[in-house]
């Protein structure tokens, strides 16, 4: 099957895959006391000009969950847009794992900004409300944009200004990063962020992330706050050993920039037809847009996507690290054959 529903649905990179053969080699000691975590957990660190600590997980949920824990308190309140990940699909994880409450944020294009966070930050120090704790942000944005340095800058200096902390989840950071031409650092801890999850599972791993912790007053709690949110592998070697792969010879970079030159190369194709109109600029690896009713419906006999928002019929179109030329090719001729 190919789809262009989600950079989820794709393969495991062989280049991982040999990394996982390789650590399936005797035993190691669980938890993270291994060779392959040690050498791993230094390359992490090597992405960024700050200080770090970086404590491996499975998934994006649980890394923001555990994130959110370390910078918040029951009675505050995390901001995020109200199309972030954290409110719309994780299931509560992160109120649960929190206690916080989420104030979700009318956003145009899934970032958030200075001016947009502003009519929020009240009641500061009033016992009968909760106090602005914490502002969750996502690059790439659920929408598919994505935060330039200088706009995170802002945010993140507004953030702190008022004494919240920012956690970034960076799923897709990779495909900012390719698409910005700049360095995972450049767009993230450089900018001020507090935490970031520095995601993989969608680009090319077969299922590891990483928290980065850039605040010195958070990395004391941090290993606690894993354990307690279920994200600590006993046979860590499995986990870690696929950031080795993905971090060495830069082949994050190379699997961003075939999805999002893939992405670019759909978007082309489809803006060519008069019937199709783009809801959100084409900025990595997630198209947005709507066809009429008939068209999609057919495409979605051939073709496994999202719709986004149903009832207008707007349909989300990604790529991923092992799409193929074929695969965008297939799509815009499948379209143009419709009767």
């Amino acid at each position: 099957m190919r789809s262009f529903a989600s950079d989820n649905n794709s393969s495991v990179h062989p280049q991982v895959m040999n990394a996982l053969q390789a650590a399936n080699n005797g035993h190691a000691i669980g938890y993270g006391d291994d060779p392959w975590t040690e050498e791993a957990t230094e390359l992490v660190k090597k992405q960024f000009a700050r200080p770090c600590e970086a404590l491996f997980v499975f998934n994006g949920t649980g890394s923001n969950t555990m994130a959110l824990q370390l910078m918040t308190r029951p009675y505050h309140i995390i901001f995020c847009a109200e199309t972030g990940h954290i409110a719309v699909d994780e299931c509560g994880a992160p109120s649960k794992g929190t206690g916080c409450f989420m104030r979700t944020i009318p956003t145009p294009d899934g970032k958030l900004t200075p001016e947009l966070l502003k009519p929020y930050m009240t009641n500061f120090g009033v016992e009968h409300h909760s106090q602005p704790g914490a502002v969750y942000i996502s690059q790439c944005s659920e929408l598919g944009t994505i935060y330039k340095p200088e706009e995170l800058k802002a945010l993140c200096d507004f953030a702190h200004s008022h004494g919240l902390l920012v956690h970034m989840d960076g799923a897709r950071i990779s495909n900012a990063a390719a698409a910005l031409g700049l360095s995972l650092d450049e767009v993230s801890a450089a900018c001020g962020i507090d935490t970031l999850t520095l995601g993989g599972t969608k680009n090319g791993l077969m299922g590891a992330e990483c928290v980065v912790i850039f605040n010195k007053d958070l990395v004391k709690e941090a290993r606690y706050a894993r354990k307690q949110s279920c994200q600590l592998a006993s046979k860590m070697r499995y986990v870690a050993c696929q950031f080795t792969a993905f971090l060495k010879d830069n082949l994050w970079l190379e699997c961003a920039e075939n999805a999002n030159r893939l992405a670019k190369k759909l978007y082309d194709e489809l803006a060519k037809m008069p019937n199709v109109r783009f809801t959100q600029p084409m900025e990595s690896n997630q198209l947005f847009l709507i066809m009429p009713k008939e068209i999609e419906e057919k495409l979605h006999e051939k073709y496994y996507f999202y719709y986004w928002n149903e009832p207008i019929g707007e349909m989300r179109l990604v790529t991923s690290w092992d799409s193929t030329d074929e695969d965008v090719d297939g799509l815009i001729e499948y379209i143009k054959n419709l009767p």
